[in-house]
């Protein structure tokens, strides 16, 4: 077992506050029966590294890394090191998508190809629209079956298995989860404003919040700063190329059609310290220290669950919500798997209890399912909240 590095960082001053109930907290104690369930933990994992935070009464009051951030170097991984976050992207695809249906440049329920310039159907259903709404919450009927980075599948005279790019159920009908519907989102922000992806979520959900290093454009980020990703193969750690620079492929870049460089689906490179501070601002419905990005109602319709005609949905408008993760209790938020990096930032319904993990390698030392982010978030929810 490799040696654990921890460290706290409170919030405040004090070990002892009084919150809202009225009750006497013993942060310390606390942040110490955390240190100890979190090394319970990870006695079950071969890991290369992680960082944890958990926010209560909406500030940070723990946070504990864990590992390395690249192995070569042996350098510990610190609270503003980036990790590219994967699928927690989508939250701010969302939140881009969210912000133009407030302005009234689209309407949830608008067909997408009117903005995308050309017809997108399920074959199968060519009479029903594929909406926003539907894009959003993962029930369009559109698939990843090939491939989520290439719009080029979208079109029945450029691709000849152009059907199976959906599933046979009609739009609306039923959840099944889509990479490429947020890379076509990101796209769709371009069509609506003019603007660059990368540059529209910078300066209109980044910048105001004060997230300054975040960003989908590794060659405009402190590359210093990015945390090495590993899979593991052949029962050793391999890096992963997960920070390579768009460059080559934004040559003769049309707004519109050549989002997907970015990854609007799972390719925002951030910190542990400034994804907090997005959590932070949907557990507040869109403002964050005096700066509002979505008005409260968009914010509120995001964390709702759209419910597919077929049954319950676990989806709402870029965010999910999640039972598995702490018994009794509804998470909502995000996880991201890539390039070997497992990520989790979620939140109670009831707002007091949230918790961010980024993690850039691990496994089961005795196999199986990898379940490192429910076993920490578990730990963690039943200390803290």
């Amino acid at each position: 077992m490799k040696k654990i590095n921890l460290f706290i960082v409170f919030a405040f001053c004090l070990l002892f506050v009084s919150c809202g109930n009225r009750q006497t907290v013993n942060w310390h104690e606390k942040a110490e029966k955390a240190d100890a369930a979190l090394l319970s933990v990870l006695e079950n994992y071969d890991y290369v590294g992680g960082i944890v935070a958990v926010v209560r009464g909406n500030r940070v009051v723990y946070t504990s890394q864990f590992g390395v951030r690249n192995l070569e170097t042996q350098e510990i991984i610190s609270d503003t090191d980036l990790f590219r976050i994967a699928s927690i992207t989508k939250t701010f695809t969302a939140a881009a998508i969210m912000q133009l249906y407030e302005q009234g440049k689209l309407c949830l329920d608008d067909d997408v190809s009117i903005a995308f310039g050309a017809p997108i159907r399920n074959p199968r259903f060519p009479d029903d629209v594929i909406t926003y709404r539907m894009l959003l919450s993962h029930t369009s009927s559109m698939s990843d079956a090939q491939g989520w980075f290439n719009f080029d599948i979208l079109n029945p005279e450029l691709n000849p298995n152009h059907a199976d790019v959906f599933w046979d159920f009609a739009p609306g009908e039923e959840y099944r989860y889509c990479n490429l519907g947020f890379n076509l989102l990101g796209a769709l922000v371009e069509s609506h404003t003019g603007v660059r992806f990368d540059n529209f979520v910078r300066d209109n959900l980044l910048r105001p919040l004060g997230m300054m290093e975040s960003g989908f454009n590794n060659d405009s980020i402190n590359s210093d700063k990015f945390v090495s990703l590993y899979m593991r193969r052949d029962d050793a750690w391999v890096e992963a190329n997960a920070y390579a620079s768009p460059a080559a492929r934004m040559e003769n870049y049309i707004l519109g059609r050549t989002a997907m460089v970015f990854s609007p689906t799972g390719g925002m490179k951030t910190s542990a310290s400034e994804l907090t501070t997005w959590m932070l601002t949907h557990m507040n419905f869109g403002t964050f220290k005096g700066v509002r990005i979505l008005s409260e109602e968009s914010a509120r319709l995001m964390q709702t669950l759209v419910e597919p005609r077929s049954g319950t949905g676990i989806y709402g408008l870029g965010f999910m919500q999640r039972a598995d993760f702490v018994e009794d209790t509804t998470l909502i938020g995000h996880t991201g798997n890539a390039y070997g990096l497992l990520s989790a930032m979620f939140f109670c319904q009831n707002r007091d209890f949230g918790i961010v993990l980024l993690t850039n390698g691990s496994r089961p030392i005795e196999g199986g399912q990898n379940r490192i982010l429910e076993d920490i978030v578990s730990a963690m929810y039943q200390i803290f909240n």
